[in-house]
C-alpha cells in the first residue's frame, strides 16, 4: 500500500519518513484536522499523489477526558470537534474518491462501548463516531465501502506515560484485565490492517474492541480479589 500520514507534529512526520525510507510510498502533510480547510487538502492531496483513497483510518485523538460536572462547553466542542467532527468531514470528502472495495476504520474506544469513569465529552465523541460508522456501513456498503470501528483498551502510548503509575488507574485496568500485559499499538495496527486486508471483505458494521477481555469480562485480579475494602469516607 501507499499511504499518506497526517498529522500536527512536523517532526514525527519526518521521523516517519526517516524510519520507512519509503518516498514513492508514502506521503506526509502536516495539519490540524480540525481546521476548516483540513478535509479537503488532505483528500486532495492524497488523489493528487495517488489517484483515489481505497482505505481511511480516523485515528487522531485525545486523552485525559473529564467527568461530565467538569466539562465546560469549551471542553465539549474541541472534543467534539477533534473526535466526531472532524472524522465525519473526512468520510465525507474521501467517499467520492473511494472506489469498490474500499473500507473506512474509525477508531473508537472502550468507552464507546460500555460507561466509563470521567468519561464525559470523550464517551460521547466515541460512541458518536461507532453510530457514524454504522450509517456508512448500511448507506454505502453496496457501493462496495465497509466501515468498521476499533475500539482499543489502555494502550502502551506516551498519552498514557504520565498515569500508569496511579493506583486508581492501575486498578481500573491491569487488575481487571484477564491478561498479561497492556495492550501495545501493534496489537491496533495490525487491527486495522486485517480489515483493510482480503481477509476482512465482509466484515462491515462492527465494532472490534482491542483491550485484552476488559470490556467483555468482570475479571479481577488476585491483588484486587485480596485488597482490603476500604469506605469512602461520610
Amino acid at each position: 500500500m501507499a499511504v499518506v500520514g497526517v498529522g500536527r507534529d512536523i517532526e514525527k512526520l519526518r521521523a516517519l519518513e526517516r524510519h520507512l525510507n519509503l518516498p514513492d510510498r508514502l506521503a506526509t502533510l502536516s495539519i490540524d484536522v480540525t481546521r476548516e480547510e483540513a478535509p479537503r487538502r488532505i483528500v486532495d492531496f492524497t488523489v493528487e499523489r495517488f489517484g483515489h483513497v481505497n482505505f481511511l483510518v480516523n485515528n487522531a485523538g485525545i486523552g485525559r477526558p473529564k467527568p461530565l460536572h467538569e466539562a465546560d462547553d469549551a471542553t465539549f466542542d474541541s472534543v467534539l470537534a477533534l473526535m466526531l467532527r472532524a472524522p465525519f468531514r473526512l468520510c465525507r470528502e474521501a467517499l467520492p474518491h473511494m472506489p469498490p472495495g474500499s473500507a473506512i476504520i474509525n477508531i473508537t474506544s472502550t468507552f464507546a462501548l460500555l460507561g466509563g469513569i470521567r468519561g464525559g465529552a470523550y464517551s460521547a465523541a466515541k460512541a458518536g463516531l461507532h453510530g457514524l460508522t454504522t450509517h456508512i456501513a448500511c448507506q454505502y456498503g453496496t457501493l462496495g465501502v465497509r466501515a468498521n470501528s476499533v475500539a482499543p483498551g489502555v494502550t502502551e502510548t506516551p498519552m498514557i506515560a504520565g498515569r500508569i503509575e496511579d493506583p486508581v488507574f492501575r486498578k481500573m485496568n491491569i487488575e481487571m484485565t484477564p491478561h498479561t500485559r497492556l495492550g501495545k499499538v501493534n496489537d491496533v495496527a495490525s487491527t486495522v490492517a486485517f480489515l483493510c486486508s482480503p481477509g476482512g471483505e465482509f466484515i462491515n458494521g462492527q465494532q472490534i474492541a482491542v483491550d485484552g477481555g476488559w470490556s467483555a469480562t468482570k475479571w479481577l485480579s488476585e491483588f484486587g480479589r485480596s485488597s482490603s475494602w476500604v469506605p469512602p469516607a461520610a
